[in-house]
């Protein structure tokens, strides 16, 4: 019972916050992790980027924030609260507007990929549309959306990808770049980069028209509809009205 009682003395708490995650499954990872060190109890909550861990033992925080990192995340203790109501306000407002500009740079993203896709989708759906060599121009407009639109889906998936983990934006990645690479094998290798070719609009594919057919739409379309759905998110997060 003494042994319980001290053991209950010694433990003790902190709440850190997390970067990087972006799916339920990253937060779960981390939680894992963390959980699987001796006399440790923690809670990843991914809608506040924190995670509250509860210690005992030889275990310290700089303990928990390398486990977090080893797992391919950034962590840091909570900013000390300020005495002076000055001085809080105006940490405050750093936090708050370094929020803003994460939300700036993702709207930048977003719009910027929308307005690139939309050619692409309208030339792609719409056989009308499909003036001679348009997919080159399909080309041209989707590969910005493909390699910079998506370009936090790659960096997290590679991050993801060297410490032998999966997640959300692993299939996204996949997903996107597979896409465009097969695009730019049917334009360049199969046929479908010839000034006359027209690709029609079909509910279900057809093994006929396999090599001639690209997917250039559904890469840039793709991204752009994560890319709203990460930029509403985070929106949320900051307590803005949208």
């Amino acid at each position: 019972m003494t042994a319980t009682a001290d053991q209950i003395v010694e433990d003790q708490s902190v709440e850190l916050v997390i970067g990087g995650m972006t799916c339920a499954s990253c937060a779960a990872r981390i939680e894992k992790k963390l959980n699987k060190l001796d006399g440790v109890s923690a809670t990843v909550n991914y809608a506040t980027e924190k995670a509250k861990v509860t210690y005992a033992g030889s275990v310290s925080p700089q303990d928990l924030i390398a486990v977090i990192k080893a797992t391919g995340y950034s962590a840091a203790l909570p900013v000390p609260k300020v005495s002076d109501a000055t001085a809080a306000a105006g940490s405050g407002d750093l936090e708050q507007d370094e929020k803003d500009d994460e939300v700036s740079r993702l709207r930048q993203r977003l719009v910027i990929s929308a307005v690139l896709s939309l050619p692409v989708l309208l030339m792609s759906m719409i056989p009308m549309l499909q003036f001679d060599n348009w997919q080159w121009l399909a080309l041209t407009l989707a590969s910005p959306v493909v390699v910079w639109g998506a370009l936090p889906f790659h960096r997290a998936a590679l991050t993801n990808a060297r410490h032998r983990a999966a997640t959300m934006d692993t299939l996204i990645s996949v997903g996107v770049s597979s896409a465009w690479l097969w695009s730019l094998w049917a334009l360049f290798l199969g046929g479908a980069g010839m000034p006359g070719a027209r690709m029609g609009f079909e509910l279900l594919p057809s093994r006929d028209g396999g090599p001639g057919h690209i997917y250039l739409e559904a890469a840039s379309v793709v991204t752009v509809f994560i890319l709203s759905g990460r930029y509403f998110e985070a929106k949320a997060k900051t307590g803005l009205s949208i």
